[in-house]
């Protein structure tokens, strides 16, 4: 009995580990004794997702290993087998085969298999996720039903990108904004719920994007314009875990960003950075490179092609 138990440790152990070094950091505890699990990393360009199988088990992260964990992104968990339990920011959902469900990993979460379950994690770039959202809200730790059309779609098209081994960083790109499209409907409010704060703020989003180029554009000029106060202004933003700052220059990136992917021109990257508000070219690469990975130079290169 004690050489069983002592096995089944080992197994659960190799399998949290496995579980930290391809999803980040989580705590685990088996639920009885008829764990088992195992983890498969896939990679195609960018393009990174697990598939998680696993049963009698809990895998959850407090607030310790969220600050342990690198990865700003958001997991897509798309039930394959089985079913589990997720919870979230107070949110709790049950997956069944097809159920799909987003999570921030910025926050605390819990989930919980009790039979024989497999998912895919497949990572979003937070990004990616919030750019096509605008910042308004995007909705973890609801369920999206299998019987949906977005979740047959989406379903439909990771895994038969699963089954692609040639994919091109374009491609894989492609596929990941094509993703986040679909779901898009699902994680993101309905104008209807929109109340008045609501409104303000993305009036506030609609002036940043018109008025982006300008070097001038500033939380107090912002303030002034929307009609706030400047300490209102950062109220407003922080309710969204948002920087206004931060904000502003993230924004700037994905329209340079965007600039690379659509127009081949050599044009000189100093000259970009200072078409879309960066006045400083040093800075605008560091911080280029710290929101995409790569310098605005290597990201040009992929989409010369």
């Amino acid at each position: 009995m004690a050489t069983a138990n002592a096995l089944r440790a080992d197994r659960f152990d190799e399998w949290l580990q496995r579980i930290n070094q391809v999803c980040g950091r989580f705590c685990a505890s088996t639920l009885g004794s008829e764990f088992s699990g195992a983890v498969r990393e896939h990679k195609s360009g960018a393009i990174k997702l697990s598939f998680v199988d696993v049963a009698q088990a809990r895998l959850y992260r407090t607030g310790r290993e969220v600050e342990q964990s690198e990865g700003k992104h958001f997991f897509a968990a798309f039930q394959l087998q089985g079913h589990a339990s997720m919870e979230q920011a107070g949110n709790r959902v049950s997956l069944a085969p097809g159920d799909i469900t987003l999570i921030d990993a910025t926050l605390p979460s819990d989930f919980t298999y009790s039979d024989n379950s497999r998912q895919l994690s497949l990572i979003l770039p937070r990004h990616l996720v919030e750019q096509s959202q605008r910042y308004g809200h995007v909705r973890c730790a609801q369920k999206i039903s299998a019987s949906s059309p977005i979740a047959v779609l989406t379903n439909r098209l990771i895994l038969e990108a699963t089954r692609q081994n040639s994919l091109s960083q374009h491609e894989s790109e492609a596929t990941l904004e094509a993703i986040v499209s679909l779901l898009r409907p699902a994680i993101s409010n309905c104008d209807g719920d929109v109340d008045v704060h609501e409104r303000l703020f993305r009036k506030t989003l609609s002036f940043i994007d018109e008025h982006i180029r300008s070097e001038e554009l500033c939380p107090e000029l912002l303030a002034r314009e929307v009609g706030v106060s400047v300490r209102g202004l950062y109220r407003m933003f922080s309710k969204k875990g948002l920087v206004v700052a931060q904000y502003i220059k993230n924004r700037r990136l994905d329209f340079c960003a965007e600039s690379l992917r659509l127009n081949s021109a050599e044009q000189k990257l100093s000259a970009l950075g200072y078409s879309w508000g960066f006045s400083d070219s040093s800075y605008f690469s560091t911080a280029f490179k710290a929101r995409f990975g790569v310098s605005p130079g290597e990201y040009r290169k992929r989409y010369q092609h």
